[in-house]
């Protein structure tokens, strides 16, 4: 009897341990598949960029065609085609143009947007809802079906081939989607505060412009983001509304380098891309950290 029970009591005793052992082996499965999946995905999103960048270096002639990834030939000519512009205008004319109607378009939404979003968020006045309704309702409309309704208004204007059509909007509070935001955000920021600064004699211009605008930076800062990014990404406006070719923007100088009634030079076009990538690059990297900054850590520091 007393053998007997010794003999069983190590079984039960490792039948704990190797259920837990099965469950450990099982997870770190889980953890590989899903470490592998997001590694692939990762490729799948990264491989256009790194065959641009790749391509960038590569001669025009290789860049069409059953070539690898890896260049067999590198040259730095693709870059000096690119700055050296096309039609006779520089590639710096056209970056700067591109800059102008970007910093244009984040003063302009800042400013507007924020206006509009605290007047719909904090003043209350006869039908404030049926506007917000409206305003909301516009995201649903269609840019196309507006194009030629503006045309037709900015060319009694006399406003084409100017950048008047392309930031008016701008300053004008036109992009719900930013108003709808910076509303979203204000009516997160208690009232209280308002309250206070009326006790001490301020109005509406003074709340906005000392308490709101501090505690908003990093919706502003999201916003700024979003507006830069669409603005220099932006082609058919631009396309739309500019004739001369000193005012172009740069997506519209990509697309002067393929020209399918002439020879196209695919080098160059991959190179002026890379350039134009840079500014959005810094552009998020300068904006992004206030973007995880909270509303109560934006409060303290007033």
């Amino acid at each position: 009897m007393t053998t007997s029970t010794l003999t069983k009591r190590p079984s039960t005793a490792d039948s704990p341990a190797r259920g837990s052992s099965g469950h450990l082996r099982r997870r770190a499965g889980r953890t590989l598949v899903f470490h592998l999946a997001v590694w692939g995905l990762l490729v799948v999103m990264l491989y256009p960029g790194a065959w641009m960048l790749l391509s960038s270096f590569r001669p025009t002639n290789e860049i069409i065609g059953e070539t690898g990834l890896i260049p067999d030939n590198t040259t730095l000519d693709n870059f000096r085609t690119a700055f050296d512009g096309i039609g006779g205008v520089s590639f710096w004319t056209f970056f700067m143009n591109s800059v102008y109607l970007g910093a244009g378009s984040v003063i302009g939404i800042c400013l507007s947007c924020s206006v509009a979003a605290y007047a719909f968020a904090r003043i209350d006045f006869p039908g404030k809802n049926l506007f917000f309704a409206i305003m909301i309702g516009t995201l649903l409309l269609p840019f196309h079906v507006v194009i030629i309704p503006q045309f037709i208004l900015f060319n009694e204007f006399g406003w084409v081939d100017s950048y008047m059509p392309l930031l008016i909007g701008k300053f004008l509070a036109t992009d719900a989607f930013f108003v709808f935001l910076m509303v979203q955000f204000m009516r997160t920021v208690p009232r209280e505060l308002d309250e206070s600064a009326r006790i001490d004699g301020a109005g509406h211009p003074r709340i906005y412009w000392s308490i709101m605008l501090p505690l908003m930076r990093p919706v502003l800062a999201t916003a700024s983001i979003f507006a830069f990014i669409w603005s220099w990404n932006d082609f058919l406006a631009p396309l739309i509304y500019l004739r001369s070719p000193e005012k172009y923007t740069l997506p519209l100088m990509l697309r002067q380098y393929a020209d399918q009634t002439s020879v196209s030079d695919y080098g160059a076009q991959m190179a002026a891309a890379m350039l134009a990538l840079v500014p959005v690059i810094l552009f998020f990297a300068l904006f992004q950290r206030y973007i995880v900054e909270g509303v109560s850590t934006q409060g303290l520091r007033g």
